[in-house]
């Protein structure tokens, strides 16, 4: 089956809703952490990092799987090798980048101080670098606990662990069961591993255990992924049922009453996924959505949204400390509008000198010479 490449519109705007609900998760919790008035408690921003994170999953299960049986359409197979390396120089630069600069350069800057640092950079620092130049963050993040300007990295290591697996799902189906039960196997045993060096106590250990399975979100991936292979295969009946506009009227109603009402229940991450994935198929795949992403402002925040969700810790951390250092005891109402806004503007800034300078020439090398 030979199908031409397809482009879908309105993906940006859905990696600016999600970098953004995280940039507000953490800038709720950075003004707690430092005592300055908050509302790190509301519901709907304890969510919102983590649905932030679980809509970035979906996108990204979805795109990477269409992109994947695309290849295989057009090429009979899938190049896990050039797969690999297109990630490589997507992902790699500025994740060691800011890993980088949280070990090496941050310690030494007043202006990032945070409280809490100085134990993470010392004790079991080797066994946290080690997780982090493997490209473990979220191993790194249960285990050891990270520097709070890298500690949003761990998603990165959810994401590259479900890359590992998912091309030879799609390279080799017939052989989907064995794979399944390998890549599971290995990740157990890596956690299993991880666990006996920590040599935690009991009941952290049960802990640690809870919130990796927490974390490890294969399962949201893996509901964009069978997104994608309705689009790809043309499950019409499915999709133009989802696709009338009653229903999506309904949809995001209650899609927007739970976000609003921080309703927390067993298993509402997933309950979220199953309408993220209804929400990216109905703006990148429906004429008829009425949900439009297209402005140019959201595509450029969606264009530079890794680094946003790279960068943003670090420089709210600097923005505080900056207002404290220059405006000491201001926390009025005014000051809380202009932290919101300064952080997020300068957040963005920073994402789009690094999407100019670093990430976009090396997203052009990758497509040259990886691509397929």
């Amino acid at each position: 089956m030979d199908k031409k490449k397809r482009y879908f519109p309105n993906l940006n705007g859905i990696r600016a809703i999600a970098a953004s609900l995280v940039v507000f998760h953490h800038l709720e919790q950075a003004k707690h952490a430092l005592h300055i008035a908050n509302i790190y408690d509301w519901p709907i921003i304890q969510h919102a990092g983590r649905l932030g994170v679980g809509l970035f999953f979906v996108l990204s299960g979805f795109l990477i799987t269409y992109l994947l049986l695309e290849e295989r359409g057009r090429f009979g197979n899938v190049d896990a090798k050039k797969f690999y390396l297109r990630r490589v120089f997507r992902i790699w630069p500025i994740y060691f980048l800011i890993v980088g600069l949280s070990f090496f350069v941050f310690p030494h800057f007043p202006i990032f101080d945070y409280p809490g640092i100085e134990e993470k950079l010392t004790v079991d620092l080797p066994e946290r670098l080690t997780l982090l130049l493997l490209v473990l963050p979220n191993y790194a993040f249960v285990l050891y606990d990270l520097p709070y300007w890298c500690a949003q990295t761990w998603s990165i290591g959810v994401e590259e662990q479900f890359y590992y697996l998912w091309p030879w799902l799609i390279k080799y189906p017939k052989k989907r069961i064995p794979i399944l039960i390998l890549f599971l196997a290995l990740t157990a045993g890596l956690l299993y591993l991880g666990l006996e060096m920590a040599d935690p106590s009991a009941e952290t250990r049960t802990s640690m255990i809870t919130t990796f399975l927490g974390q490890f979100r294969i399962q949201t991936m893996a509901l964009g992924g069978l997104c994608a292979w309705l689009v790809y295969n043309d499950k019409l009946k499915f999709l133009g049922f989802i696709f009338r506009k009653d229903v999506q009227i309904v949809a995001y109603t209650i899609l927007l009453v739970l976000f609003f009402s921080g309703v927390h229940f067993f298993g509402f991450l997933e309950v979220y996924a199953f309408f993220f994935a209804f929400f990216v198929l109905n703006v990148s795949c429906n004429p008829k959505t009425i949900v439009h992403l297209g402005h140019p402002v959201m595509d450029h925040l969606g264009k530079i949204s890794y680094g946003l969700y790279i960068y943003h810790v670090a420089v709210i951390v600097v923005i505080i400390n900056l207002f404290e250092m220059y405006a000491p005891g201001w926390r009025d109402a005014g000051y809380q509008v202009v932290l919101y806004a300064v952080s997020y503007i300068a957040s963005v800034a920073v994402a789009t000198f690094s999407f100019n300078y670093i990430e976009k020439p090396l997203l052009a090398y990758k497509d040259r010479k990886f691509g397929r």
